[in-house]
C-alpha cells in the first residue's frame, strides 16, 4: 500500500482513497458516542428497534419495514445468504461494485455481469440477462468507483421487467449527495412492491464510517428473514447513539453535501484544464481516467509519493482510472498540483 512503513514512500496525509467524509460526524454524534461510552460494560439491548423507529420517524417509512446492521456491507451479506442458493444467480452491473461477486460466490451463487454504457449500468442489458435461474439482481445507485447513477424511472424499468420471484437490491450508501433531479433511492418502490430492498448507510454523508452503521428498507417478509441471521447484538450502544444523533443534526449533513458539491466541481474543472477527464460524478468521490493504464498507474506512484493516497481498481475496466475521494480543498489543490508537475515531467 502507498505510505506504509517499507515502501520508501512519506506516510500519507491526504487519504483520499476510501470515500470517507473528510469533515466527519456532527458535534452532536461524537458527543452522543462519548455519552454512551459511560455504559460500555452493559449489551446493548433493543438497540435494532430504537435506532429503526428513528430512521423511519425521519425518512417517514415503517419501521417495521427496517432493519440494522454493521454498516450496509453487513445487510447485503445478509441478504444474500437469505436469498441466493447454489446454482441461483446474481445479476450485476459488470463494472459495479466490485465486492458483491463475493457474497455470491460465499453461497453457491453465479455471478452474471451485464455490460456497462460507459461505466452506467445498463437497464436493457440486466432485463435481457434475466432467466428462471436469476433470483437477485443487485443495482448501486449512485455507482461505486464510476460515480454513475440511473434516473427513478430506469429504476422502475428495470423492476417492472422483473419476475415476483427475483429480488432487486438496490444499494443507495451515497444517496444524500446525489443532486440529480431525476435521482431517486426507491424508497416508494419498496412501499408499492414485495419484491425491493434500498440499503443505505451512515458511513458516507454522516461521517460514521468508524462506527458501523446500516439500514436496509424491504417488505416485511425480508426484513424478517435478515434480522433472523443477524448476531445477538448487532450493533454497538455508542454506534446507535452517535447515528442517532447524527440523524438530528440535518444542518451538518447539508453543510456536508453543499461543500463536497462545490468541492467536486472545482477539482474536476481543474482537471480539466490540464486535459485530463474526470467521469461525471454524483457522489463524494470521482474517477480520474488517463488515456493510457500506464500514464494512470504512474500518476498514482507520483501521489503516493507527495504523501496523497488514492485508489485504482484490479478490474480491467479501470485499468487506466484511479478514484479520487473528495477531501479538503487543501488536500485537493495539492492533489491537482502534483497531477500538473506529473503531467509536465512525463511529456
Amino acid at each position: 500500500m502507498l505510505g506504509s512503513a517499507d515502501d520508501g514512500l512519506p506516510p500519507p496525509w491526504a487519504l483520499l482513497n476510501s470515500n470517507e467524509s473528510v469533515f466527519g460526524p456532527s458535534r452532536r454524534a461524537r458527543d452522543a458516542a462519548r455519552a454512551c461510552v459511560s455504559g460500555i460494560e452493559r449489551y446493548p439491548e433493543g438497540v435494532e428497534a430504537t435506532l429503526a423507529r428513528a430512521i423511519a420517524g425521519f425518512h417517514k417509512l415503517d419501521p417495521e419495514r427496517i432493519v440494522v446492521g454493521q454498516g450496509a456491507d453487513d445487510l447485503l451479506s445478509r441478504l444474500f445468504r437469505a436469498y441466493l442458493g447454489k446454482g441461483d444467480q446474481l445479476i450485476r452491473s459488470a463494472n459495479g461494485y466490485l465486492k458483491v461477486p463475493n457474497y455470491a460466490h460465499a453461497n453457491g451463487g453465479e455471478v452474471v455481469s451485464v455490460d456497462d454504457d460507459d461505466l452506467t449500468p445498463s437497464v436493457d442489458g440486466m432485463i435481457a440477462a434475466v432467466t428462471e435461474r436469476t433470483r437477485v439482481v443487485y443495482l448501486a445507485n449512485p455507482e461505486n468507483p464510476a460515480g454513475t447513477y440511473l434516473p427513478g424511472t430506469e429504476v422502475e424499468r428495470l423492476h417492472a421487467a422483473l419476475p415476483d420471484d427475483v429480488l432487486l437490491i438496490l444499494d443507495c450508501a451515497y444517496a444524500e449527495y446525489a443532486w440529480a433531479g431525476d435521482y431517486c433511492p426507491g424508497h416508494g418502490l419498496v412501499a408499492r412492491s414485495a419484491n425491493v430492498v434500498v440499503c443505505r448507510t451512515f458511513s458516507k454523508i454522516y461521517g460514521l464510517a468508524g462506527a458501523r452503521v446500516g439500514w436496509a428498507h424491504g417488505p416485511r417478509d425480508v426484513v424478517d428473514a435478515v434480522r433472523r441471521i443477524a448476531l445477538t447484538f448487532p450493533m454497538a450502544g455508542p454506534s446507535v447513539a452517535a447515528a442517532m444523533a447524527a440523524i438530528e443534526d440535518q444542518a451538518h449533513v447539508a453543510f456536508v453535501r453543499r461543500e463536497n458539491r462545490a468541492l467536486l466541481d472545482r477539482f474536476c474543472a481543474r482537471l480539466a484544464r490540464l486535459g485530463v477527464d474526470c467521469v461525471p460524478s454524483q457522489t463524494n468521490f470521482v474517477l480520474v481516467r488517463m488515456p493510457e493504464a500506464a500514464q494512470s498507474e504512474s500518476a498514482v506512484v507520483a501521489l503516493g509519493e507527495r504523501g496523497i493516497r488514492v485508489r485504482r481498481m484490479n478490474s480491467p475496466a479501470y485499468a487506466n482510472c484511479f478514484r479520487v475521494s473528495i477531501g479538503l480543498r487543501r488536500e485537493l489543490d495539492a492533489t491537482a498540483r502534483a497531477l500538473e508537475r506529473h503531467l509536465g515531467t512525463a511529456k
